[in-house]
């Protein structure tokens, strides 16, 4: 099997060490990998099919030529600075940050929904937001069914989407939660409002998430939606190819460390029902679905965190849209919503001989 110089760019944050582990699980045709991270990182060892690395910065490097394939997390204005000279040189880039998804030429790919787009890649492919991905994974066989109208989608979103820092809060504050109430059987709200104004305060968010939900996901734009929510309407429009369906998102920060969960309501076009919706699901790439109420099963974040699919249940018939349906979705946001989806698109250019 033929070998590729693989650069991980950003390889020491939360993705980026992700990154190596899909890579190694996906047994990805590494030849050599070329660890690479800011200048606060240089020097730093990370280790890859069992053999340790020293990460380098990217101002160590005079060009980039021989990189086949370079992934990138390392925010949007790393990515807009250094991609095009990866790019310049030969690679492809992989890129995970919002930087480059709504450019025209630069194909915005989900491999289970619009694999084909990576072919007319120029240098620069763009991994969507991580619950874009996991939502048009889920509504992409409803869409070939029966046709899709309107969404109306609820995301939970977990606090690693939002980096370490954010994991730091919330692990921080329930630490912190469980030495002030131990000992105590019962609490009353009163006592809960002084024991929360006595938890560190958060470095990542402006509230508290222990215990807490944030309905306020990036910046708010003056329509009072934000910018994560409207990466879900934007971004699903150009991944299904289709500027006719709406999507009105409202994104929820939750105590959660892995795992965004969606309630999604959508309107089809067509009739189809819930039983018809299980089907084509079941029998879709990427998705596993869970649906058995009664015996209390559905998608849960406590179990998806580690898997690479999408996980649907509560399947049903929406009661305010006609024709319509209602689901559950769940998936790994830093493994499926961000690593794995760049891998797999590494392994579609691979797949089409366009590397």
């Amino acid at each position: 099997m033929q070998g590729y110089r693989v650069a991980v760019v950003g390889v020491t944050g939360e993705v980026g060490k992700t990154f190596l582990k899909v890579l190694q699980e996906r047994n990805f045709p590494v030849k050599e990998l070329i660890p690479i991270a800011s200048s606060r990182s240089r020097g730093k060892k990370v280790t890859f099919r069992g053999q340790e690395y020293t990460v380098k910065a990217l101002e160590d490097f005079d060009n980039f030529k021989g990189i086949d394939i370079a992934l990138f997390s390392a925010g949007g204005s790393t990515s807009k600075e250094w991609a095009p000279k990866f790019a310049q040189d030969g690679a492809v880039v992989v890129d995970n940050s919002s930087a480059w998804r709504m450019e025209k030429d630069v194909p915005l790919v989900v491999p289970e929904v619009n694999p084909e787009d990576v072919k007319w890649h120029k240098g620069i492919i763009a991994n969507p937001n991580c619950s874009t991905i996991q939502m048009v994974v889920a509504l992409k066989p409803i869409y070939d069914r029966a046709g899709i109208k309107n969404v109306v989608v609820s995301t939970y979103q977990a606090v690693s989407g939002a980096g370490a820092k954010a994991i730091a809060d919330l692990l921080r504050q329930t630490l912190a939660f469980a030495k002030l109430i131990e000992g105590k059987e019962d609490i009353s709200p009163e006592e809960l409002k002084e024991i929360f104004e006595k938890l560190p305060p958060a470095q990542k968010f402006p509230h508290q998430i222990a215990f807490n939900a944030l309905p306020h996901i990036d910046r708010f734009f003056e329509d009072g939606y934000t910018r994560e929510e409207n990466k879900m309407l934007y971004e699903t429009r150009k991944i299904m190819h289709d500027e006719s369906i709406n999507v009105s998102a409202t994104c929820v920060r939750v105590p959660v460390f892995y795992g965004h969960s969606e309630s999604i309501s959508i309107q089809t076009e067509k009739e189809i029902t819930p039983q018809e919706a299980r089907e084509v699901l079941r029998n879709a790439k990427g998705v596993v679905v869970v649906d058995n109420p009664s015996d209390n099963e559905y998608p849960l974040p406590v179990d998806v965190a580690g898997r690479d699919e999408v996980f649907v249940g509560r399947i049903r018939e929406d009661r305010v849209f006609k024709p319509g349906l209602n689901m559950w979705v769940v998936a790994d946001n830093i493994r499926k919503g961000a690593a794995t989806n760049a891998v797999q698109i590494a392994e579609l250019l691979i797949e089409y001989k366009l590397i």
